[in-house]
């Protein structure tokens, strides 16, 4: 209940600042995501992913994520060609609808719903796919979609150069090899990790803005229609057939699936430039409409 007071606090500090005429909001924002970007994301791959044993048993939960992710490019993407859509808007669409807030939003509802038991499911979800996919899938969709103009193999060194990326490499590499996180970074990189939630909302609060014509824009209907009923229907469908659909498993897959769109996955595409505004509106309005399409989810699994 702390951690939402403070997340709270921190939004209507990002909005009343937005209002303020003569600070760079700019400059501010561009600040506080390098920082989500370039410190908190690594800080949190040195936590978490080390610590992932690799198993065959992790994949069903984990690949969900990555599914819907692929899911979202593969629809995004076809309907960006065919309806002629410019670039920013298919790729925010496809990171920002393709990412499920698993974490902020999916800890508690989880944990609320079915238990204590079943968060070691929802942190396999979140680190095992929603985190490497904001690391590495998104990062590629926002170079490609919003490369301008020059050398297409210029793209994957600027992946390359992306720290979070860097950082995923090397805690993959951690976690195969066995070798766990230095004890000394543990109360350092926790720490860090601990601002994700207040500091994103933040972010999300200097951005934020509502008016009828955002409201009424499909591409944000389209955004918000894939993430909270088809990704979590499509994993509905395909993973009764491989997990008992009475099992904690299986419910907390389809769950986390039609979570609200991730605000990580929001300022990635921020800082692409990819439509920041739909971005924005689609991560933060997408909380609050979220929890009625989840407790429909809830009840439908029984």
């Amino acid at each position: 209940m702390t951690g939402v007071i403070i997340a709270f606090l921190c939004l209507l500090l990002g909005l009343f600042l937005q209002k303020q005429q003569n600070l760079p909001i700019e400059k501010i924002t561009k600040w506080v995501n390098a920082y989500l970007l370039n410190i908190v994301l690594p800080a949190l791959a040195l936590l978490y992913i080390p610590q992932i044993k690799p198993g065959w048993n992790l994949l069903l939960p984990i690949s969900s994520a990555w599914l819907t992710f692929l899911g979202s490019w593969l629809i995004f993407g076809i309907l960006g060609r065919v309806l002629s859509w410019d670039n920013q808007t298919t790729g925010c669409l496809v990171i920002v609808a393709g990412l499920a807030n698993t974490s902020f939003l999916g800890f508690p509802v989880v944990e609320g719903l079915y238990g204590k038991e079943a968060l070691p499911i929802a942190l396999l979800i979140d680190q095992g796919g929603s985190f490497l996919l904001v690391s590495s899938l998104a990062i590629l969709v926002g170079s490609i979609y919003s490369h301008q103009e020059g050398d297409l193999r210029a793209i994957p060194l600027k992946i390359l150069r992306f720290p979070p990326f860097s950082f995923l490499l090397l805690t993959i590499t951690m976690s195969i090899l066995g070798w766990k996180t230095p004890e000394f970074l543990l109360p350092i990189v926790s720490l860090i990790g601990k601002t994700m939630a207040p500091v994103a909302i933040f972010a999300i609060g200097l951005k934020f803005s509502i008016d009828f014509d955002s409201l009424s824009s499909k591409f944000y209907w389209f955004g918000m229609g894939y993430r909270l009923l088809l990704a979590p229907f499509i994993v509905w469908l395909i993973y009764r057939n491989f997990l008992p659909e009475n099992s904690l498993e299986f419910k907390v897959t389809v769950l986390e699936s039609g979570m609200a769109p991730m605000i990580t996955g929001s300022i990635v595409a921020i800082q692409y430039g990819l439509k920041p505004k739909l971005a924005t509106l689609l991560a933060g309005l997408g909380i609050p409409i979220s929890i009625l399409s989840l407790m429909v989810w809830y009840y439908f699994l029984g």
